[in-house]
């Protein structure tokens, strides 16, 4: 993987991930309960600053991923994403190991994480395909792939075991010609116009996205 630096937004930056980031992220999960947040998680954090720690430190070390962590703005590293197998021979890559803290989760900053690292594959890598795999269980990561425009193509029956247990896994793509259509939809709902002065969204990104794709 040679593509490498920070990548900058209205709502967030993603930086590649490093110690430095740890604290942050450490704090961002204070109080929250780990059992049901990180469930689907093959590596999972803990609340032990220490064994935190070097669970960043895996991710930083990482030979096959490529962690970038998520900084909101005028706010400190409160998630992570990753770009993992990539296949340059078929210019293919996936969004994977996603974990947004509760600070971060269904906020702006987060949506435009993955709009960034989708932009990232499809106009600087010039890739053809972007992929999302998450737990057939996994209703939210689920969800958010529609939302964020990618397509259901199936199931994986009995494709990994995670932590003893059998997992089947759905499988989502994205495809460079679909790409401007879905950069389209991200960046009117990123559009400061969608948002009032609260800081609501006025219309769903699943909503644009469905009527983009329906062609309604």
């Amino acid at each position: 993987m040679s593509e490498s630096g920070d990548f900058h937004g209205r709502f967030v930056t993603l930086e590649p991930i490093s110690q430095r980031h740890a604290d942050d992220l450490f704090a961002a999960l204070a109080g929250a309960d780990l059992e049901d947040l990180c469930r689907f998680m093959a590596d999972r954090p803990t609340h032990d600053r220490e064994a935190f720690a070097a669970f960043v430190q895996r991710r930083v070390t990482s030979k096959d991923r490529r962690y970038y962590a998520c900084l909101p703005v005028g706010g400190r590293a409160s998630g992570f994403l990753s770009f993992l197998r990539d296949e340059p021979a078929h210019r293919s890559i996936e969004i994977g190991d996603v974990f947004f803290a509760p600070p971060l989760q269904r906020s702006a900053a987060a949506t435009e994480a993955v709009y960034l690292m989708a932009r990232h594959a499809f106009e600087t890598m010039r890739y053809r395909r972007l992929e999302w795999k998450c737990d057939r269980l996994n209703a939210p990561s689920y969800r958010a792939a529609l939302r964020f425009g990618f397509a259901f193509e199936g199931v994986f029956r009995q494709h990994m075991l995670v932590h003893g247990k059998s997992r089947d896994t759905a499988w989502f793509s994205m495809l460079d010609r679909e790409w401007p259509a879905r950069k389209a939809v991200f960046e009117r709902w990123l559009d400061p116009q969608n948002f009032d002065r609260q800081g609501q969204q006025r219309e769903a990104l699943g909503a644009m996205m469905a009527k983009s794709i329906s062609g309604a």
